[in-house]
């Protein structure tokens, strides 16, 4: 059965009912002032769905306050739906995309889905490694980098002209973070890693020069010698992030027509 078929996705009554029991598990709570006792669900004729009053405070409210769904006129089974939408999409959806998928304008497309990736972000201060975990660290390109070689002008062969993104990735939590850098120095490189990763981490890299002398400020720096053609030594590798650019230039492609540096 295709998920797409559930009733929260077509049903405005479920599609509320469905997101009230993840935002308020224990019954509804009034945002104002909190509290739990002495609220009803509103069921007038004119009433719009999904209201509740308070009569501790007297005011109304529904689960939308204080979520990404707040003051939007967007009906909830269209959000549903395009949260479904970016959430399973491995390479990605453009605004353009869900605005012909959903039928909604291509300005209310653009909301919706910067205000769900913005739910998506990762508030997480947590040093990279902490505990004693592994964390990959490697560099791709992508793109083209126009103050190199501006439109017009011959790309040729290399990575040279294109933008340099140095990548963290902490094979225990998953979290990643990408930087987009000048140069692919040592100077460059060590203060990202080190401001990124806890010291009792154990990094893992490829045998880049830039990576010999940040990584004996931690636990342990694993090497693997793609060069020699050497990619796994027992848990020393750099797998998760290569994996990981993988699915982040399709994501790019499959969402951005152009993109640059900001």
């Amino acid at each position: 059965m295709c998920y797409l078929n559930e009733p929260h996705f077509h049903n405005e009554e479920a599609a509320y009912e469905f997101v009230e029991s993840r935002v308020w598990p224990k019954g509804p709570v009034c945002p104002r002032c909190k509290s739990t006792e002495r609220i009803s669900k509103m069921k007038g004729k004119s009433t719009r769905i999904g209201v509740y009053k308070c009569y501790q405070c007297r005011k109304p409210f529904t689960v939308k306050i204080g979520t990404i769904f707040e003051s939007s006129h967007v009906k909830m089974h269209l959000w549903l739906q395009a949260i479904f939408l970016i959430a399973s999409s491995k390479k990605g959806i453009s605004s353009n995309q869900l605005h012909r998928t959903l039928g909604v304008t291509l300005k209310t497309a653009w909301f919706m889905s910067h205000r769900i990736r913005e739910a998506m972000r990762n508030n997480n201060l947590t040093s990279f490694g902490s505990g004693g975990g592994a964390v990959e660290v490697d560099e791709t390109f992508i793109g083209r980098d126009n103050t190199i070689k501006p439109k017009g002008v011959k790309k040729g062969r290399g990575y040279h002209h294109k933008y340099k993104i140095l990548s963290l990735v902490d094979r225990a939590t998953g979290q990643v973070e990408n930087i987009v850098v000048d140069h692919l120095s040592a100077k460059t490189v060590a203060p990202i890693v080190l401001a990124n990763v806890s010291r009792e981490a154990r990094l893992m890299t490829d045998e880049a020069g830039h990576y010999t002398t940040v990584g004996q400020q931690f636990a342990e720096h694993g090497v693997v010698k793609h060069g020699q053609g050497e990619y796994v030594r027992g848990d020393i590798h750099t797998n998760t992030i290569e994996g990981y650019f993988s699915i982040f230039k399709r994501g790019m492609k499959g969402v951005y027509q152009h993109y640059g540096e900001c």
